[in-house]
């Protein structure tokens, strides 16, 4: 199975929703050597022994070190190395003053811990997110992402009723609309999804023009591709993607494929010479929000999610994917 890997940055926690705290590197001259060592071996793709690096220097800057613990908690997250996440996001919020900054330091906290949660399945790891994020809120009211993140760790733990409430409360105080806003409201009327790997909120814009937003696809099986002309393997793959669009012509199947390419024209010229007639857009067009959303860094790369939303397959490079849609759409025609 072969496969081209992208150059992209992938991040692991929510966007900040308050201004970017200073970003400042460490202080020890020690500290500050190791932590260019770090950014090196991000420069190379080595993420793991960045995370490592940073962590280093972190601890040779006395634990003062914000730029350190940022990384340590995108990274950590990123790579399920939950104890330097943890430590780092202490840290943060150890150094953090009152107000917004300690609101964004006890919601990142709640972060690494929700995801945490999400991979070890421990009620209390999700409880300790509960407690992070009401430490959040009592610093700063007004923070709908912390309420969305405390409806989802409360549905995780079974607290239906409550989660229900905070979906609720994230609605009235986050009224536009948006992708995330159909979420929230499918959330609401069927908490248990919430505990479900259901595949990123998006909304893109085809190359004809039509917008395609995830929530907008409940009840129909969705097959997701990403690819570029530039990319011998996903030329390879192709025809199969092509042959699964045909053969599912006409059932409750959605085939959306995702370029990389930067060239408009190149692109639009390769779709339409090799018979693409299916949704097609172009990941730089959409603000690149797709690759980021999604932890795209390999290419092809296919996502399956079936007709509730729930992302069921995933993979790299060409694979066998008709039995697994013959299957979902059997479930989704019921």
């Amino acid at each position: 199975m072969r496969s081209v890997i992208v150059g992209l940055v992938l991040p692991c926690v929510v966007a900040p929703v308050f201004a970017q705290r200073a970003q400042d590197g460490p202080a020890n001259e020690k500290a500050r050597k190791t932590y260019k060592e770090a950014s090196l071996y991000l420069r190379e793709n080595n993420k793991e022994a960045a995370l490592e690096a940073f962590t280093k220097a972190d601890k040779q800057d006395g634990g003062q070190c914000l730029a350190c613990q940022r990384q340590m908690v995108k990274y950590g997250c990123e790579l399920h190395r939950w104890k330097p996440a943890e430590l780092a996001a202490e840290e943060m919020v150890a150094a953090a003053k009152a107000g917004k900054d300690a609101a964004m330091a006890h919601y990142d906290f709640a972060v690494v811990l929700f995801g945490e949660g999400l991979q070890t399945h421990k009620d209390d790891v999700f409880s300790r997110a509960h407690d992070e994020i009401a430490k959040a809120l009592v610093a700063y009211a007004n923070f709908p992402d912390a309420v969305l993140l405390d409806g989802r760790a409360l549905a995780n733990l079974q607290q239906d009723e409550a989660a229900k409430a905070r979906f609720e409360q994230y609605l009235k105080m986050n009224p536009a609309g948006g992708p995330e806003r159909q979420r929230v409201l499918r959330l609401m009327a069927r908490p248990e999804l919430a505990r479900a790997r259901m595949a990123p909120p998006f909304a893109i814009t085809t190359a004809d023009g039509t917008r395609i937003a995830m929530d907008d696809l409940q009840g129909k099986v969705v097959l997701i591709d990403f690819w570029a002309t530039w990319c011998g393997p996903c030329r390879e793959a192709l025809p199969h993607i092509r042959d699964v669009a045909r053969k599912f012509q006409g059932q409750p199947l959605v085939v959306l494929s995702v370029s990389l390419d930067a060239d408009e024209r190149k692109w639009r010229e390769f779709v339409a010479k090799n018979d693409m007639t299916w949704p097609q857009c172009r990941n730089g067009a959409n603000g690149g929000v797709m690759t980021g959303i999604f932890g795209v860094n390999a290419i092809p790369h296919t996502f399956t999610i079936d007709a509730d939303g729930v992302l069921q397959d995933e993979h790299v490079g060409d694979a066998s994917i008709e039995g697994k849609i013959k299957k979902l759409l059997a479930r989704a025609r019921e």
